[in-house]
């Protein structure tokens, strides 16, 4: 027998038939594991496979591993932006789809902790923290799809980065199935634990590429008294940073969130949503949105707040302010930073890129940057963007108005890209904040990473996944 139809089979018989996808089926449909979501690639996959337990992924993985010529590509909600959770064109590869895994296996009070399967959703690993009256403090936009598992595997970010940190640094335990099928049960709740390397960090921010997290101890907090908003137009970048330093001085850990959007970002969201109203962005050339969490009580929040932009009007690094009065306001006022990156695809095809710069030198480096782009390409538009809390910024290149989106992507992406990045280089950034490497990326790394660095890489994967069983050409280029 055709060892890829054996391995159909055995896969069926590990979680069952109707979990088990191939182009064999009758009106088989796989586009929505085949691609991915910004439909930058559409690969052809062997399989798709959705186990339902650890056990499973197990069983599978050693199925995998005992066909020549076979890799797996692990899969969450397949909301990724840089290409790594998608198969390639081979039809070798085997997508692992964790979705079936949704379980909140238990909510420990006392420890403040959450464990949860790797499929689970972020929006109900959040549901669950707060009906136990706990906030699970990850957000970012892609929440209601993308999963706990595909957050852990690219240390995802989002928007209150600033006071409690990646998904790293809410992550206390992991499960994981190795390259060989074995399971690491590694789902402790502790804070301490010094004996010896740290392997939950090392699978954290993989990207599947050195093992399979199957579930995760997740840290919680209380809930807060008091959450409020605000939205402030300031003058320049570097008023913005200004007003950052201003908030930590006044705000404390009250502050969680401050993010920074350009006009032409908002002028997007006005442009295809005009049912939102974006506040000052005709007047201002950048606006800040900014989120207060309080432990004591609203009034101390408001007044937390008001003391905060009274002082940045007087020293002229805001020029307008409003404090969302309700939910709703301050729900509204996310709605239209989360809006941005929609109402760029709605403009048309861009290059995007997710960068991370010390706080001190991003003005300098937008100033830079803008000025390079605008020399090299006539009529480009910068959608700029992002946390600007934690130096991450969403620094996305639009073709200039009119111009026509594919061919803009085929004769200047990669100049662009090399562009940005050099300049990121220079300034002693990242060239991924929060989406990972992905294949987008993985041609870039041996440019912009330390050699030294990138040889521990290659040893480490070598080491735990010696036949490039899981993700290949994922992070790391292929040889």
């Amino acid at each position: 027998m055709n060892p890829h139809q054996a391995l159909k089979d055995q896969l069926r018989q590990i979680c069952g038939a109707a979990n088990v996808h191939t182009h064999d089926d009758p009106g088989a449909d796989l586009s929505a594991w085949e691609q991915d979501w910004r439909k930058r690639s559409r690969g052809h996959a062997l399989a798709v496979v959705r186990p339902g337990n650890t056990a499973e992924v197990a069983a599978v993985v050693k199925a995998c591993a005992a066909t020549p010529g076979v890799s797996i590509v692990p899969q969450g909600g397949n909301t990724g932006l840089v290409v790594g959770g998608v198969p390639d064109s081979s039809g070798s590869q085997v997508v692992l789809s964790l979705t079936r895994m949704n379980a909140v296996r238990a909510i420990d009070p006392d420890n403040l902790t959450l464990t949860a399967e790797a499929g689970c959703v972020l929006h109900s690993v959040q549901d669950a923290a707060e009906q136990a009256g706990f906030l699970f403090p990850l957000s970012l936009a892609a929440e209601g799809s993308c999963t706990l598992g595909g957050n852990l595997g690219t240390n995802a970010g989002g928007t209150q980065v600033l006071r409690y940190g990646n998904t790293r640094d809410l992550c206390l335990g992991l499960e994981v199935v190795t390259a060989q099928g074995e399971v690491w049960h590694g789902l402790t709740g502790l804070r301490k634990d010094n004996t010896g390397y740290d392997l939950r960090h090392l699978m954290i921010g993989s990207e599947g590429t050195l093992g399979i997290i199957t579930a995760a101890t997740m840290k919680l907090t209380p809930l807060p008294a008091a959450q409020l908003t605000a939205w402030a137009a300031v003058p320049s970048m570097q008023a913005a940073v200004q007003l950052l330093g201003l908030a930590h001085r006044l705000l404390g850990p009250g502050l969680t969130g401050f993010e920074v959007m350009g006009q032409f970002a908002l002028s997007l969201v006005d442009k295809h949503y005009p049912q939102q109203r974006v506040p000052f962005f005709k007047e201002s050339p950048w606006c800040v949105l900014l989120e207060n969490s309080d432990s004591e009580n609203e009034h101390h929040a408001r007044s937390q707040f008001e003391a905060l932009l009274e002082a940045a009007l007087e020293q002229g690094c805001v020029s307008d302010a409003v404090v969302a009065e309700n939910i709703a306001q301050a729900r509204a006022l996310w709605h239209i930073r989360e809006s941005i990156p929609m109402a760029q695809a709605d403009e048309g095809l861009n290059i995007k890129h997710d960068i991370s710069i010390p706080v001190s030198r991003i003005p300098a480096f937008v100033a830079e940057t803008d000025a390079l782009l605008a020399q090299a390409i006539p009529g480009v538009r910068l959608v700029d963007f992002g946390h600007l809390g934690d130096g991450n910024l969403h620094y996305n290149v639009q073709a200039p108005a009119g111009a026509d989106g594919p061919a803009f992507l085929r004769d200047f992406e990669e100049r662009v890209n090399t562009l940005v990045f050099d300049q990121v280089a220079q300034f002693k950034g990242s060239i991924s904040a929060e989406h990972g490497v992905g294949e987008l990326k993985a041609h870039k790394l041996p440019h912009y990473k330390d050699p030294t660095a990138l040889a521990m890489m290659h040893a480490i994967k070598h080491a735990l996944d010696p036949h490039k069983l899981l993700n290949p050409g994922k992070v790391l280029p292929r040889a």
